[in-house]
């Protein structure tokens, strides 16, 4: 008795996540089947002139150089 009840615990456990991760719930459908578009329109213009304001760096960026330690200065020969 013992054994069954283990058993059809362990089961609806089983079948309780397997219910989860299908989604088994009921969806609404939209109403007339239209969908609707909320993202803004992007505007090729405005694109082109924001990034022609973004200023251009006078030295090249170096994300590693808190890694590695900085170059010595190089000796005149």
């Amino acid at each position: 008795m013992r054994i069954f009840v283990i058993a059809a615990a362990v089961l609806a456990l089983t079948a309780a996540s397997a219910q989860a991760q299908m989604g088994g719930g009921r969806r609404q459908p939209n109403e007339g089947g239209q969908k609707t578009d909320n993202k803004p329109k992007v505007d090729e213009k405005a694109y082109k002139a924001a990034l022609d304001r973004i200023p251009v760096p006078k030295e090249k960026y170096d994300p590693w150089s808190g890694a590695r330690p900085n170059e010595p200065a190089k000796k005149p020969k």
